[in-house]
């Protein structure tokens, strides 16, 4: 065990696009567990979209992160010392372990790992908060049928490259929408998506409508921005749009300059009657074992596949988070922040 602990503090909150001036990195004692409690040191730091919100000083659906406090999140760990019977020495578990190389937990929130199942990486990723965010997203309100068109943004990343899996799995056309070639090729040739299309193209819009003639049946959103512009246009009747996330917009500090489009994109709303409905992953955790039984199976037949981006070391985590925000990362983006002994 090292002397320090070493941590990420939110040092200011940003106006507009995050930069590493926002973070402060400092080392403190390693905490001690009281009564019921344990010592956690994290394996795996997930970075993910949402923490762009907890930066902010605003209501949402979750508390804030503080100032001059680890910034929040999720994370891979292992049990090192405990005073809790639930929990002993050598676990590998989930938990809310913040931006920081130790933590205390009593237990509330933890979910235990078995190593021999799947990697434990994968906790945070396909068969964690990713992996049913995509799951409840997608069957409890995108339902997609056999036959129907399913375009899916951020193709490639954590969420997307699921969602395209499952729509797969259930009989649909999927469109992918990414940012590069390479990440568009990873997401047909690996992924088994029919078609993907990259929006960083001149002529994006031209290449969704031939890549979706007979229009979209499901959308799932995460990006927001030029990329739902282009898409909703080609909304069918009676469609179906799954609002994951907005990471296009997440650093906007004013309304968008242009015309009002409200009035237009409601009378399309209605006349289309068209669902578009925000949802948050926790919120069906009540799916929680079925989505287990299921996406465990489908990795392991193969059905679904993943690809992690892991980042070497906790003192990376800022400027890896900032190019999460860019689309840098290709996978689940990880910050490896101690040896995992169940990788071979």
């Amino acid at each position: 065990m090292t002397d320090m602990n070493k941590q990420w503090l939110l040092k200011s909150r940003p106006h507009g696009e995050p930069t590493l001036d926002n973070f402060e990195l400092v080392e403190t004692a390693i905490p001690e567990p009281g009564e019921g409690e344990f010592l956690l040191k994290t394996i795996y730091m997930s970075l993910d979209p949402y923490m762009r919100g907890r930066m902010n000083d605003s209501k949402s659906y979750a508390v804030s992160a503080e100032l001059g406090e680890p910034m929040s999140g999720g994370g891979i760990a292992v049990v090192v010392k405990s005073n809790n019977s639930r929990y002993n020495e050598g676990d590998y578990v989930v938990a809310m372990t913040k931006w920081q190389g130790y933590s205390v937990s009593n237990g509330e929130g933890v979910m235990k790992l078995n190593p021999e199942l799947a990697p434990i990486s994968t906790g945070v990723g396909v068969l964690g908060m990713p992996g049913i965010t995509a799951y409840a997203g997608l069957l409890e309100i995108g339902k997609p049928k056999e036959g129907e068109t399913v375009v899916v943004s951020a193709a490639s990343g954590a969420v997307g490259s699921i969602v395209g899996q499952i729509a797969k799995i259930k009989g649909s056309r999927v469109v992918g929408v990414a940012g590069s070639a390479e990440k568009c090729a990873y997401v047909v040739d690996e992924l088994g998506f029919d078609l993907c299309v990259n929006y960083k193209d001149p002529d994006f819009v031209e290449q969704l409508g031939k890549a979706c003639p007979d229009g979209i049946d499901v959308y799932f959103e995460n990006v927001g921005g030029t990329v739902f512009d282009a898409v909703f246009p080609l909304m069918n009747d009676f469609s179906r749009i799954p609002l994951c996330g907005r990471i296009a917009n997440y650093n906007m500090t004013g309304d968008p300059e242009g015309p009002n489009k409200l009035p237009a994109f409601f009378g399309q709303m209605l006349v289309k009657r068209i669902t578009l409905r925000g949802f948050i992953s926790f919120d069906h955790y009540n799916l929680l074992p079925e989505f287990l039984r299921d996406m465990g199976s489908w990795v392991g037949s193969g059905q679904v596949k993943y690809k992690e981006d892991i980042v070497e070391g906790i003192e990376n985590a800022p400027e890896a988070f900032l190019g999460l925000l860019k689309g840098k990362n290709f996978g689940k983006l990880l910050v490896q922040v101690s040896d995992d002994p169940t990788r071979k």
